[in-house]
């Protein structure tokens, strides 16, 4: 194997549907978020009953997300992301073909679209089992830019239900998602060497590195950072600046594509830099321009712009996150994955939430977003403290080719 062609150290076609997968279940996964104004319209919803709407499919997935990761040490994932698949496509289907006619039924919708969201835990595995240490921040970088599937979801979904009903967008979603799941079936294939399956009592042993809890903290602030704006945004953009809900997706699209392109991005340079040196800067820049949003800024554009330079430390950090994480838990990748997936939702759960929560009981989104810019800043602390340690133990040189 040529270690210096990213090309010939891997399997490309799994690559590519791991990618797949990943983008078209993400889409899925946020769809709530860009329907959001026009399902709050006809269903009567407070600012609070919209927070907790696109907020619950994050806090189902961070849940499932760890389920899938022990379906795919079990199953291994081509075969768990088939599962996947098929609950996202049935559910889907039954929401379109029924209607969604009450608060409790689109909550319900809610948790099961996010299986969707539990893709994380299948598509990353499949696609870091081929990949050597070196190429690891790529290798994820790559596949988890599915992420911008989000993407499509705030450009097209607001726009399709002004045209044909919010109720219907459910059912075009599933042409896409159909096309994509023939192309995994087709394409996607396990890594030879994957490790073999665990006892389920193997997976508790994890949680008791303290590393675990790191990653997982980590991941919190910069995945649920990026998964909380994008679910929110469209609501945002039309609540403060009172947008229609095509031109609102517009913006939150061009802000969640800058979070979506940058994860491969930081996966890339995490590479080349070092993932400690990356998440630093990361966290930084995400604390800053997330605190400038707090305080409200009167343009549009300029507010799109600040939002903007934020998905994309986010993103990146996203990345970065997943270039070291496999080097200190290559062989319980599965599961880890699974757990530090959790974690990313749960911190997308609690900004989503908090944000309608706070425009409800003060009129302003600032509370919320100050309170996730500590979290920032914590991670920072915690970042800089953990660093020496890191560099010195499994990411001394002498163990790994991987920048640390």
């Amino acid at each position: 194997m040529d270690k210096k062609s990213f090309l010939h150290a891997g399997h490309l076609p799994t690559l590519i549907a791991a990618f797949l997968y990943f983008d078209l279940a993400f889409m899925v996964w946020v769809l709530l978020g860009p329907l959001g104004v026009q399902i709050a319209k006809d269903l009567g919803l407070t600012a609070a009953q919209k927070g907790f709407m696109v907020a619950t499919p994050l806090l189902a997935g961070a849940l499932l997300r760890l389920v899938m990761g022990v379906l795919v040490d079990q199953l291994k994932p081509k075969m768990a992301g088939i599962i996947g698949q098929v609950i996202i496509l049935a559910a889907l289907f039954f929401a379109w073909h029924f209607g969604i006619h009450s608060y409790n039924e689109i909550l319900t919708l809610a948790v099961f679209l996010g299986v969707a969201g539990a893709s994380f835990a299948v598509a990353l595995p499949l696609a870091s089992r081929w990949y050597p240490p070196e190429h690891q921040g790529t290798a994820m970088g790559i596949a988890g830019a599915g992420n911008s599937g989000t993407v499509l979801a705030a450009l097209f979904a607001p726009g399709l239900a002004m045209a044909v009903g919010w109720n219907n967008v459910f059912g075009l979603a599933l042409i896409p998602l159909g096309v994509v799941f023939l192309l995994y079936l087709i394409m996607a294939k396990d890594a030879p060497d994957a490790p073999p399956p665990k006892r389920f009592a193997d997976y508790a042993k994890v949680l008791a590195d303290r590393d675990s809890w790191w990653f997982m903290f980590f991941y919190s602030v910069t995945f649920g950072g990026f998964s909380g704006l994008a679910s929110s945004l469209v609501i945002y953009f039309n609540s403060e600046y009172g947008l229609d809900p095509k031109t609102a997706g517009y913006f939150a699209a061009a802000c969640v594509f800058a979070g979506s392109v940058s994860r491969a991005l930081g996966g890339n340079f995490a590479d080349r830099i070092g993932g400690i040196k990356m998440l630093t800067g990361v966290y930084v820049v995400a604390s800053i321009f997330i605190a400038i949003v707090s305080f409200g800024i009167n343009n549009v554009w300029l507010a799109a712009l600040v939002l903007s330079i934020a998905m994309l430390a986010l993103g990146m950090g996203n990345g970065a996150v997943f270039q070291l994480l496999p080097q200190r838990f290559r062989k319980d990748i599965g599961v880890m994955t699974g757990l530090v997936g959790m974690a990313g939702g749960i911190g997308g759960f609690y900004l989503a939430s908090s944000l309608g929560y706070a425009k409800q009981q003060t009129g302003s989104y600032q509370v919320g977003l100050l309170i996730f810019v500590g979290l920032a800043v914590l991670a920072l602390l915690g970042l800089t403290g953990v660093k020496t340690r890191w560099r010195t133990t499994w990411g001394a040189a002498h163990l790994t080719t991987a920048k640390i």
